[in-house]
């Protein structure tokens, strides 16, 4: 039989994902259980099909989640009678280089770095939103269209300037300075974190869909589409952060 952590303080073992984004809320929820020692390294986590029922998700949802923390190298498959997925580092473990950089910075800001997450929350859908009301040029569209093709760059040293470009022409296409300014000073408050944490591929998959769709929709005059899938957008992204880094 699989080895179950007790729940700590009361904190429950594997809350269900509720709204937002399947993927990221999954992988959230399992790195918070393994940073919080529920399963400790060395340990297995429940059986598949157990765990998308605590977590109410689809098994393949749990799946790319747990492939995902399997490639940043938090979680080993093994086969065989005694296999299933094991813990082999914790999250809060700060030997890899970018772990370390990135809990340094997440503890250096404190309080600041929910502040940033929540501000973000509330500024960039709206500025999605705003953007999809407007009647944008032929070269505004254009250059979205390029800075979107531009953020799916798998490449690691110019993923997240092409990721920030992306957020800061939806928020010029919003045609406000100030929103533009906000937009750009939260997105530096993030950049050093966002550019510290594991490289998840999938989450790159899924941060590009949602990237798609808001573009998209900012294209169409769609501003109730363009909110909502900013609004996911960002939920994903904090998610994951608070998930990794607490």
């Amino acid at each position: 039989m699989p080895v179950v952590a007790e729940p700590l303080s009361g904190v429950p073992m594997w809350r269900p994902v509720r709204g937002g984004n399947a993927f990221e809320i999954t992988v959230a929820r399992l790195a918070q259980a393994i940073r919080l020692g529920l399963v400790p390294v060395g340990e297995r986590l429940p059986p598949e099909r157990e765990l998308a029922e605590r977590l109410q998700v689809s098994r393949v949802t749990l799946r790319e989640a747990i492939a995902a923390l399997r490639e940043a190298g938090f979680l080993e498959s093994r086969r065989g009678r005694s296999g299933g997925t094991f813990v082999v580092r914790s999250a809060g473990d700060a030997t890899p280089s970018h772990d370390r950089d990135a809990a340094e910075l997440a503890r250096e800001m404190g309080d600041a770095l929910h502040d940033a997450l929540d501000f973000r929350r509330v500024l960039e859908p709206g500025a999605a939103a705003l953007a999809a009301t407007r009647a944008l040029s032929a070269a505004d569209r254009a250059h979205l269209v390029a800075c979107l093709a531009a953020a799916r760059t798998r490449d690691p040293l110019t993923r997240r300037v092409n990721d920030s470009r992306l957020h800061l022409a939806i928020a010029s296409a919003s045609g406000s300075t100030s929103v533009a300014a906000s937009i750009a000073d939260v997105q530096l408050r993030l950049d050093r974190l966002l550019a510290a944490i594991p490289v998840l591929r999938r989450n790159l998959d899924h941060s590009d869909a949602q990237h798609e769709r808001v573009v998209e929709a900012i294209l169409a005059g769609d501003p109730a589409v363009a909110r909502a899938e900013m609004e996911e957008h960002c939920d994903a992204t904090a998610a994951l952060l608070r998930g990794l880094l607490g």
